[in-house]
C-alpha cells in the first residue's frame, strides 16, 4: 500500500470555519470511501497548542508555524483581518520548506496574502477571496491575480475560500486517485456544483439578475477595468458599438440604474475596500479609484457612505 499524503494546515489566527472544513472533510470522505489512507492531515499555529477561527472555535493543533515538518502539502489558511496577525515565522518555514523542494506550497481563503509577503507569487496566478481584490492588487501588483475560484496550475496552488476550497481539494483527489472517487466524495458532500478553476468568484451579473445582455456585461467589465481612470458612458457606449441612449436603457431596465450612478459606485465600493484593508492614504486611495481631488473624493464618498474617508477608516478601529 503506498503512503499516504500528508497535508498541514497552517491556520493563521481569525482563519475561516467554512474554508477550513471544506478542505479538510473531502480528505476524510476519500479516505472512507476509498477504504484505504489516501491522506492524513496536521494542524499548524502561532503557538503551535490551538487555532481560533473568526467564528471562536478552537482546533488543537499538532505544530508551532516554525516547526512544520517535512510534508505533501502544507496549506495557509487566513481570513479576517490578516494584515494584522503574526505570520513572521509562518513565512520563514515556508521559505524553508520551499528551498527543500519535497513540499508543495498552496494558500486557502485570503492565505494568498501569507505568500505574496514571502515572496512566493512574483510573476505567479493566484485567486484570493474576492474582498481582497482590491488592497492586493495595490500591495502586490508583481503577482498576477484573477478571478477564478482557484488556481491549480502553478507551483503554489491557491483557492478564495468558502466552497472554493471543496472545489481545489475534489480537483486534486481527481488528480491523484481519479475521476470516479472525486465524484463519489462530492455526492457523499451532497455537492453538485462542483465548479473548475476557470470559473469565476461571485455569482456572474447574469445569474443575478437573470439576464444575458452582452452589451451590458461587457459595459460593466469596461467599467472594472477604468476603475482608476474612468471613462464617460459616451465612450463605453463607442467601444460596445451602441448609442449612449441605449447603454442608459439598458441599465435603466436590467439595473435600475444609470450608467455614470453604477459606475460611481463602482469606485467608491473599491475605495471602501481600500480605506479598510490597507495603510494607503486617502489621496492615494482617491488616484486609485479616479478622483484626482481628494476633497472631491471625500465630498462624494461622505455622501454615500454617511462618514468621510477618514472617519471610515476611525471606524475599523
Amino acid at each position: 500500500m503506498s503512503k499516504p499524503q500528508h497535508f498541514v494546515f497552517a491556520l493563521v489566527e481569525d482563519y475561516t470555519h467554512l474554508a477550513f472544513a471544506c478542505a479538510v472533510d473531502p480528505l476524510r470522505i476519500a479516505n472512507l470511501i476509498s477504504g484505504k489512507e489516501l491522506y492524513r492531515w496536521s494542524y499548524a499555529s502561532l503557538d503551535g497548542e490551538t487555532a481560533i477561527s473568526s467564528d471562536g472555535t478552537a482546533i488543537v493543533v499538532q505544530h508551532r508555524f516554525e516547526s512544520i515538518p517535512p510534508c505533501d502539502r502544507v496549506f495557509v489558511l487566513s481570513g479576517i483581518n490578516m494584515r494584522h496577525k503574526d505570520f513572521r515565522n509562518l513565512i520563514a518555514s515556508l521559505r524553508t520548506l520551499d528551498r527543500g523542494g519535497r513540499t508543495k506550497i498552496g494558500a486557502l481563503c485570503s492565505g494568498a496574502y501569507v505568500l505574496a509577503k514571502a515572496g512566493l507569487l512574483n510573476g505567479k496566478q493566484a485567486a484570493i477571496h474576492w474582498e481582497y481584490h482590491d488592497s492586493f492588487m495595490e500591495e502586490f501588483p508583481e503577482v498576477n491575480l484573477v478571478r477564478n475560484v482557484f488556481v491549480a496550475d502553478e507551483k503554489y496552488i491557491t483557492a478564495s475560500g468558502g466552497t472554493a476550497t471543496a472545489d481545489l481539494m475534489l480537483n486534486l483527489i481527481e488528480q491523484e486517485h481519479g475521476y470516479d472517487l472525486s465524484v463519489a466524495v462530492s455526492d457523499q458532500m451532497v455537492y453538485n456544483a462542483v465548479r473548475g478553476s476557470s470559473s469565476a468568484q461571485k455569482v456572474s451579473l447574469q445569474s443575478r439578475s437573470g439576464m444575458r445582455n452582452s452589451h451590458l456585461v461587457r459595459a460593466i467589465e469596461i467599467m472594472r477595468e477604468r476603475l482608476d481612470d474612468p471613462i464617460p458612458p459616451s465612450a463605453i457606449a463607442r467601444k460596445i458599438g451602441i448609442s449612449t441612449r441605449q447603454l442608459e436603457r439598458l441599465f435603466g431596465k436590467y439595473l435600475n440604474t444609470a450608467p455614470k450612478k453604477y459606475f460611481m459606485e463602482m469606485r467608491l465600493e473599491k475605495a471602501r475596500h481600500l480605506l479598510l484593508q490597507t495603510e494607503m492614504s486617502v489621496t492615494d486611495i482617491a488616484l486609485s479609484c479616479g478622483f484626482d481631488n481628494p476633497g472631491n473624493f471625500s465630498r462624494v464618498y461622505r455622501t454615500a457612505f454617511g462618514v468621510t474617508p477618514m472617519m471610515q477608516r476611525g471606524k475599523l478601529g
